[in-house]
């Protein structure tokens, strides 16, 4: 009776999953669906809808090239790019926070994205590799160097989750001061002016071509890591509960950190660093769905998803023609939530 009665619970509980799921994918299209039909231009909802069927082969859109390019160039690659964005954004915070057994890690509080955003303005800035060397890549090795850097001052401070924060905020803050000076000592005014805005987060530059990398660099992420929601969810009890498992602690550890800074190094080379995405969507998944990781990292990146094309459409529009960074409306609406979090954190007398 009691196996019947928990395979029953179960089964519930994988069919709620499984409609949430379905309803987070179906705001989702509704959403990126609303998105591409906002903004200044002088496009209509049909026209919109018009010029996207014409490149799918069918029928003809009656606007001008100006109007198409509009479309198909600017406002569907970066709603959909903006998507892609808070999906991995959410992945990465949801693993660092498994990982690292700390409700505050993520990838912009522990200084991947500074690191991240130091190596793609090296490349950008100085040329260094003289073109051999892409954005992506010099991204994903300042993400590295930075959160290397980070582990061994939090080793070398005795270790523990408070102490990887703290050495989070140092690394982040030497890292951007090192993009700045590098910016303020290379760079000319016209190319200043665009780095700093980009370095807050834009998705202004996003094109179909950064779509399909930092696409498929999360898609690969987010099957890798479901491959291992198992050691995800052992790793939440420690290391000695997890190697107890038979889990390889230092392998996985080292596959799903390298993962995660190659997700940030991605985003952040198309646009730019865009904190509290991976700190506070995760929580809001895991109220939905539970510890589960099977079920925590689609909940997180569909959310994230979500959010993030919402954020780009509100970034985009409250002050138009004119727009504003996407991490400045992340951290207007992160930062109450991280404050309501530490406040939940709070010990109980």
């Amino acid at each position: 009776m009691g196996t019947n009665t928990l395979t029953a619970a179960r089964a519930a509980s994988s069919s709620t999953f499984g409609t949430l799921l379905t309803l987070g994918a179906v705001v989702l299209s509704v959403s990126i669906a609303v998105a591409i039909t906002i903004g200044p231009a002088n496009l209509s909802i049909s026209d919109v809808y018009a010029v996207i069927i014409e490149h799918f082969g069918y029928g003809t859109a009656d606007v001008s090239r100006i109007q198409e390019g509009i479309v198909w160039e600017l406002r569907l690659p970066r709603t959909l790019l903006a998507a892609v964005c808070g999906a991995g954004l959410a992945l990465c915070g949801t693993i660092m926070q498994s990982l690292l057994r700390n409700p505050l890690a993520d990838p912009f509080v522990l200084g991947i994205s500074s690191g991240a955003s130091t190596g793609a303005v090296v490349i950008a800035v100085l040329g260094l590799g003289a073109g051999a060397i892409s954005l992506s890549v010099g991204a994903f090795v300042g993400a590295v160097l930075s959160f290397g850097l980070v582990m061994l001052l939090a080793a070398g401070a005795g270790g523990g989750t408070s102490r990887i924060v703290l050495a989070g905020v140092a690394g982040t803050q030497l890292f951007s001061a090192l993009t700045s000076f590098i910016v303020m000592s290379s760079a000319d005014a016209e190319q200043t002016r665009g780095v700093l805005f980009w370095l807050l987060g834009s998705l202004s530059g996003a094109d179909w071509t950064d779509l399909a990398l930092c696409g498929a660099v999360t898609l690969a992420g987010l099957i890798i890591c479901l491959g291992h929601a198992s050691a995800l969810d052992a790793f939440t009890f420690g290391n000695t509960a997890a190697a107890s498992l038979g889990i390889s602690v230092r392998w996985v550890r080292l596959l799903l950190l390298g993962i995660t800074a190659l997700i940030t190094a991605a985003l952040v080379s198309a646009a730019g660093a865009i904190g509290f995405v991976g700190l506070v969507l995760p929580h809001a998944a895991r109220f939905l769905v539970g510890p589960l990781h099977s079920r925590l990292l689609p909940a997180a990146a569909v959310a994230g998803a979500i959010f993030m094309v919402w954020v780009d459409a509100l970034a985009r529009t409250i002050f138009e023609p004119q727009e504003i960074p996407v991490g400045v409306v992340t951290a207007l609406i992160g930062v109450p939530a991280f404050a309501i979090i530490l406040f939940r954190m709070r010990p109980t007398p």
